[in-house]
């Protein structure tokens, strides 16, 4: 019965993991959508300066699709471990103490991001509440610390993930 259960949790965990995988690859997905239309919208903005008819609103959905842009490239960048370390230090320790050491910067860097999915989602129930808009053409906000606080969640999952399976790749689970 036992082998049975492992059996199925393997299936269950493996599951799991490609959930998260997808998840990723949609924020990944929504990132350089989000990359493309804020080039786009500056561009069209300068050709549109030239003949005197600035797009309105250009500058509110820049600064909403870098928000998109950034916070939904996390993931991809953490699951592909993208991110600039420093390791100096870390390299002069023994392997027990890289271990340790990286285990517990995981920790700490998982609960930060959680406690950043959290406060990132009240700030949405904030904006909502209250009807926070852009200044110009008046979108609703709430939806972008939403965003960023499910691309938190992934990221904490990415994160968790290389701490139960270290020197794992995301994709290949």
């Amino acid at each position: 019965m036992e082998k049975n259960s492992k059996h199925i949790d393997s299936l269950t965990l493996n599951w799991f993991w490609s959930g998260v995988v997808i998840l990723v690859r949609i924020m990944t997905f929504i990132s350089c959508a989000a990359l493309a239309v804020m080039a786009l919208i500056t561009c069209g903005d300068i050709v549109l300066r030239i003949l005197r008819v600035p797009i309105k609103g250009a500058y509110d959905l820049v600064r909403l699709c870098g928000a998109v842009t950034v916070s939904c490239a996390i993931p991809m960048t953490t699951a592909m471990k993208g991110h600039v370390a420093i390791e100096y230090f870390f390299h002069k320790l023994n392997r027990r103490g890289r271990v340790v050491v990286d285990s517990l910067m995981r920790s700490i860097v998982c609960l930060g991001f959680a406690v950043a999915a959290w406060s990132s989602f009240n700030y949405g129930l904030h904006f909502l509440k209250n009807g926070e808009v852009t200044n110009t053409i008046e979108v609703p906000v709430f939806w972008v610390p939403w965003l960023m606080s499910a691309a938190f969640v992934v990221t904490a999952l990415v994160i968790l993930f290389h701490l139960i399976y270290p020197g794992r790749e995301l994709a290949e689970s």
